[in-house]
């Protein structure tokens, strides 16, 4: 008689003994994996206000080269007029201009009036075209410079944001708590010992949640590190950009060799290019690793809701 008490006893102790651990697996569970998501959406957010300051870049380096490209059909045009004015005074060599514009109207003769007339309006035309082209420059070196600025910005955000060892570890943690749960759960069921919703309850949570598996998480680093050093490069040709820009639209410049004003506002261009290319480089890989963080947030709020239920 003794030993019929002890026996169910000890079955029931080993029940109980069963569903303690299932219970305490899916809390050590919930432990370990709730909190990733916040961390990861905050990367999220992050990434998507990097992209759009290095859109800002892209925009800004593409303005530059637009208006570099536009400044050159202007001086083109400057340079035509010049040759116009150049040759109206080899034309009227014996009537110097500085003579017309000083004397009297009333007593120049008509041909005289008609070479001044003509030689004023080129003239005219040779100075809005001027205002033009340095107005052109202008712009060229403020957008190159807000294009700097943007890939600055961006080489800092993109370094930050990236998934550190903490969150690595915590995902670690997540995966080998799932590990363990499906192992009780397994012994769990095989002795009996549980009820089939609390069996159903660690299914879920098991299937949810051990899909950190094929999350590559190496994959938003290496999107952050791309970024990087894609506004890196954008940054550097922005910023000499803008001081060629600046020197080439100096009046210094201007005013003195004109193959060197020429040449730097073609070296100004070019770097203009450079940076919109790098700041797009830039821009794609930040919308990328959002892509690649929205991957793990989805596997982060299905596990978090799962280990809710």
């Amino acid at each position: 008689m003794r030993f019929a008490f002890i026996i169910p006893l000890v079955l029931c102790a080993g029940a109980a003994s069963a569903a303690d651990d299932l219970s305490a697996a899916i809390q050590n569970a919930r432990t370990a994996c709730n909190g990733i998501n916040t961390e990861l959406n905050g990367m999220k957010t992050m990434a998507g206000i990097n992209t759009a300051i290095t859109g800002v870049g892209t925009v800004a380096g593409g303005v530059a080269l637009g208006t570099g490209i536009a400044k050159a059909g202007v001086d083109n045009d400057i340079e035509d007029l010049e040759k116009q004015i150049e040759e109206l005074k080899q034309s009227h060599a014996d009537t110097p201009i500085e003579t017309l514009e000083i004397a009297d109207p009333s007593k120049l003769k008509k041909e005289q009036k008609e070479f001044l007339d003509k030689y004023q309006a080129i003239a005219g035309q040779k100075d809005i075209e001027e205002q033009k082209s340095k107005e052109l420059g202008n712009w060229r070196t403020g957008s190159l410079a807000t294009s700097s600025a943007t890939n600055i910005a961006g080489a800092v955000l993109a370094g930050t944001n990236r998934v550190g060892g903490d969150l690595k570890s915590k995902i670690s943690e997540c995966l080998e708590s799932i590990k363990t749960l499906s192992a009780v759960r397994m012994q769990a069921r095989i002795s009996n010992t549980a009820t089939e919703p609390e069996l159903a309850r660690a299914e879920n949570i098991i299937k949810n949640c051990e899909n950190w598996a094929t999350v590559d998480i190496e994959s938003i680093n290496n999107k952050a590190t791309g970024a990087v050093v894609s506004s890196g490069v954008g940054a550097g040709l922005g910023i000499a950009g803008t001081v060629t820009s600046a020197s080439a639209n100096s009046q210094s410049v201007r005013d003195g060799d004109a193959v060197r004003e020429k040449n730097l506002n073609t070296a100004a261009n070019v770097l203009a290019g450079g940076t919109t290319v790098a700041s797009g480089v830039a821009t794609v890989f930040n919308a990328t690793q959002i892509g690649a963080i929205k991957r793990a947030v989805n596997v982060a709020e299905a596990c978090e809701r799962a280990l809710r239920q």
